[in-house]
């Protein structure tokens, strides 16, 4: 297994992208017993090539343990922020994984933590634990090595105090925050913008949900920047996607995005019409690689664009395995 580990980290184009797909579907499907289950009751054919394998439903994160080799005792079990009820649990047995993930995309797309100041904005999240995202932050917060670095919950005068002082050192400042925190930062009409804000999710219960475009339009006049980036990431995937000016999301070399037909989920749909995201995340070696999100989306060239969620709670079609 640790060869395989290595192999998904060098993945550089689609040939190789495939043949490590179908090994860790194999893997996966002898050693992690709900997606073999899962799989079965689809009678699906052995796949051959990486559009052919089926996703597991988001959802079973929040009633089944998903993973491989039920006798491993976890490093540590990350849960989802629970607002749309039960929080999905991901049980996480190599910690390593994660951590040389966003490590590696977080250093390709936003730069080195060793040259920023990284703030961040998440009350919510501290608040209920257990948060894959704290565990990212914190520890690219600790290799910023830089004493403004830091979690400020519920203190926006000194995120704007930490962001002017960061400008005296030549660092560039990175804000990370949840939508209603930095909302109500950017109700103090502060100048952030030399400033990379990145937005991980949406009001958590507390606000009016906007639409992104209204959620970036008033974060863009409130802090004075050009645009703001978004984190695609959540519990249940150890690898994340940064959207750019444009507001599309790049996934790193082992994680790639499908869409999938609304009201046929076992069908994969052409580039440029919308449907629901379907995850490959080689990453999740040890849980599940391959997630049927509940969010909406589309493919545009080598990107996606993220919009929105299903309305529905769970996911049509999906429901093929019993508790």
């Amino acid at each position: 297994m640790k060869e395989l580990e290595k192999e998904i980290f060098q993945i550089n184009n689609e040939q190789q992208f495939n043949q490590i797909a179908l090994k860790v579907f194999d893997y996966q499907q002898q050693n992690n017993p709900i997606y073999k289950e899962f799989l079965n009751k689809l009678n699906k054919s052995k796949p051959t090539h990486y559009q052919e394998i089926p996703f597991l439903p988001i959802s079973f994160f929040k009633t089944h343990e998903v993973r491989c080799h039920s006798v491993f005792q976890p490093e540590i079990n990350f849960k989802s922020s629970g607002t749309g009820g039960n929080r999905s649990t991901h049980i996480i047995e190599h910690l390593k994984l994660y951590e040389y993930s966003f490590e590696t995309t977080y250093r390709k797309q936003l730069g080195n933590p060793e040259d920023q100041v990284i703030l961040a904005l998440l009350p919510n999240y501290i608040e209920q634990g257990e948060s894959s995202l704290v565990y990212m932050i914190d520890c690219l917060i600790k290799k910023s090595k830089n004493s403004l670095s830091g979690f400020y919950l519920n203190n926006p005068i000194n995120i704007i105090n930490a962001y002017n002082e960061a400008l005296t050192q030549n660092k560039k400042v990175v804000l990370f925050g949840v939508s209603y925190a930095l909302l109500d930062l950017a109700a103090l009409k502060p100048t952030l913008s030399e400033a990379v804000v990145i937005e991980t999710g949406g009001m958590k219960g507390r606000r009016k949900e906007l639409t992104k475009e209204e959620l970036h339009n008033e974060l863009k006049k409130g802090f004075n920047v050009n645009y703001i980036s978004s984190e695609y990431g959540m519990s249940e995937l150890l690898s994340q996607a940064y959207s750019d000016s444009t507001g599309l999301f790049t996934t790193p070399p082992w994680m790639k995005i499908q869409i999938r037909d609304i009201n046929d989920p076992l069908t994969i749909i052409t580039q440029g019409k919308t449907g629901g995201i379907n995850v490959i995340d080689l990453a999740n070696l040890y849980s599940c690689s391959f997630i049927a999100t509940q969010d909406l989306g589309k493919i545009v060239d080598t990107q996606f664009q993220w919009m929105g969620r299903f309305d529905n709670a769970d996911i049509r079609g999906c429901n093929l395995l019993l508790e």
